[in-house]
């Protein structure tokens, strides 16, 4: 006997998860399915970003950070620290309780707004008389019935043709994050976002790092000035960053041997204890029986949506990895709750130029809007300022005055375009950016807040002054 629901989402990451709480939050009866895992086999919900992504990189990055730290920073403010040790498995340890904790987070989240929890695989079985027959294959085998359905299935890493992850000598991001001891030599194909995060933990620890990325230019999503601060940055720091590198044979056995031509066009070998692969990622379709209903799918494999989520089929959506747009776990989560917000006839609203971006390296990099790049390309004639941390008292008191903030405003009108953040704390500054850019203040408005002294915030204050030219500290 199938069991009736108002809303059934299917997937537990953040865009699934969020949207069955909303849509609980608005009285529907609401069933959320996933099938993630845990080591003893219990229910670990929050999809990729919780259990192998988000979370436990930014746990390991904090804690190879304090190493880092320990090794090499402590000594300029005069504390001094001798035979420091690494115990990687309480490190991962810690990574593991983080990522429970976010686990057990959810499960108390659902049971408090009476989201109904089903572990397993969702699919759909067949459409008939307005409802959405789904069935999840678990430990238990359930059907449930539904109008609405909502699928955030997520993203899975994309392998490179000649070297599938085995997860112990070609990594994804599931295994970059369970090393169990510290390579001595390790391959990082792609210097996005996952492959700067995870170079950066294991360089902290002592590996030595080389990255190789296809693209010829590094971060060419980021602006340009900003891309290029960090290339020097990370370069000091010692990570190897080989960029219009063309991938040939890989071959993997006690180690793992990638043949390569750089930029030049000469011909390289490289050996290496790990080969992490960070290449992008490829909607999670397949299980899902779409072909059972005719839920569309583009031609990359996402599920076709509209501008407001909604699929060829009649109250069948999609959020997040699984459809356009960025990657990112706060998108996902911006058109959940939207959807949720548009089945109850409100009015759900995600405003994609105002999606911040952040890479949790250090420094750090964030960015919201369009970059200077972008701007001359459209032809958008634009004022820009910009101030380094190295003038910013707090950043001084910090010890790390590493980077700049970067403010791009429009030539006649002065409205903020984009804000481009590298240096400390860049994750917590860019939201300052997303709020004046949503309510499309001007970089006068940020000139004309008061900002605390002394604060890293106050770099955002200056840029925002030396747009009109009139930077105070600098």
């Amino acid at each position: 006997m199938s069991k009736q629901f108002d809303v059934i989402v299917i997937g537990g990451g953040p865009g699934g998860y969020v949207a069955a709480i909303r849509a609980a939050q608005l009285g529907f009866s609401v069933a959320c399915i996933d099938e993630w895992k845990n080591e003893k086999g219990g229910p670990a919900p929050g999809g990729t970003c919780t259990n192998v992504g988000c979370i436990p990189s930014k746990a390991l990055l904090q804690s190879s950070e304090h190493f880092d730290h320990a090794n090499h920073g402590f000594a300029e403010h005069g504390i001094e620290v001798k035979g420091v040790k690494l115990n990687l498995a309480q490190m991962l340890g810690r990574k593991d309780g983080v990522v429970k904790q976010n686990n057990d987070g959810i499960l108390y989240l659902f049971k408090k707004n009476k989201v109904s929890f089903f572990h397993g695989r969702g699919s759909f079985a067949k459409a008939a008389d307005g409802l959405y027959e789904i069935e999840v294959a678990g430990a238990s085998a359930d059907t449930l019935t539904a109008k609405q359905v909502i699928v955030a299935t997520g993203s899975s890493p994309r392998a490179l043709s000649n070297a599938p992850f085995d997860e112990k000598l070609i990594l994804s991001n599931t295994g970059a994050l369970a090393i169990d001891a510290v390579p001595k030599k390790l391959g990082v194909i792609g210097a996005g976002v996952i492959g700067l995060e995870m170079g950066s933990v294991w360089r902290r620890l002592g590996a030595q790092v080389t990255v190789l990325e296809a693209l010829p230019t590094f971060l060419g999503a980021a602006d340009e000035t900003i891309a290029k601060e960090a290339h020097k940055l990370f370069a000091k720091q010692g990570l190897d960053i080989q960029m219009g590198v063309k991938i040939g044979e890989i071959k993997s056995g006690k180690d793992v041997s990638i043949e390569y031509t750089d930029a030049k066009g000469e011909s390289h070998k490289l050996s290496v204890d790990k080969l992490i692969v960070s290449i992008g990622r490829v909607p999670n379709t397949t299980g899902l029986n779409a072909e059972a209903v005719g839920l569309a799918l583009d031609e990359r494999g996402f599920i076709a949506v509209d501008e407001h989520c909604r699929t060829n089929l009649p109250n069948v959506w999609a959020v997040g990895d699984v459809v356009r747009g960025p990657m990112l776990a706060h998108k996902a989560e911006e058109e959940g709750v939207a959807v949720a917000e548009r089945i109850a006839g409100q009015h759900g609203h995600v405003n994609f130029a105002t999606i911040p971006w952040v890479i949790y390296t250090s420094p750090e990099i964030a960015w919201v809007g369009r970059t200077e790049q972008q701007l001359k390309a459209d032809g958008v004639a634009y004022k820009a300022g910009a101030f380094p941390f190295l003038a910013n008292g707090r950043a001084r008191a910090l010890g790390d005055t590493s980077g700049m903030v970067k403010v791009l405003a429009d030539a006649k009108t002065d409205e903020i375009l984009g804000v481009h953040i590298i240096g400390p704390m860049a994750s917590e500054l860019i939201s300052e950016a997303v709020v004046a850019m949503e309510f499309r203040a001007s970089s006068e408005d940020i000139a004309r807040i008061c900002h605390a002294h002394p604060t890293l915030s106050e770099a955002t204050k200056e840029a925002a002054l030396a747009v009109d030219k009139r930077s105070l500290n600098f």
